[in-house]
């Protein structure tokens, strides 16, 4: 069988267990070998919004080996919008390999709005590559944002990415 029609099967079985909530499922399927898989499987969780879910999607950010999946990690963490989620990106911001998640993660504590991720996105300021840079630049400008004039939480998520 294909990989697309593998893939394909397994999507339909996805969108039962999504149907059914089932976030153990989707936990186990950050463990597949398809990165398409991971990466679905990670968004589909931080659409669950439990705070309980930022565990394990950030252990995606840390360790899985797909740069795409990691993005798409420090994506849904900013998306979920908890704070427990914030030395996770911070670490990410600093450390990851990958510019691509670097910027991400970036844009991710803009997102949550917390002026704990400042003293990380300063230093991201520095950053050797311009779109981590320019992403520090939105994500502090959001957390000022926040801070001053917020009225609507849901406006202030929408910073792009």
């Amino acid at each position: 069988m294909d990989c697309m029609k593998k893939r394909l099967e397994l999507f339909t079985i996805m969108e039962m267990k999504y149907d059914d909530s089932d976030v153990e499922y989707f936990k186990k399927l950050l463990k597949n070998d398809d990165y398409v898989i991971r990466t679905r499987a990670t968004c589909i969780l931080a659409d669950f919004g439990s705070k309980d879910l930022v565990k394990p999607i950030a252990d995606v950010l840390q360790n899985d080996p797909n740069e795409l999946v990691r993005h798409e990690a420090a994506f849904s963490l900013g998306q979920l919008s908890f704070t427990n989620a914030i030395k996770y990106l911070q670490s990410a911001t600093e450390n990851d390999q990958s510019e691509f998640v670097r910027h991400e993660a970036a844009i991710a504590l803009g997102v949550i709005g917390s002026n704990i991720a400042k003293q990380t996105l300063n230093k991201a300021l520095n950053d050797v590559k311009r779109s981590v840079r320019e992403s520090a630049l939105i994500a502090l400008s959001n957390i000022e944002y926040v801070e001053r004039l917020c009225h609507n939480k849901k406006f202030s998520k929408l910073v792009g990415g």
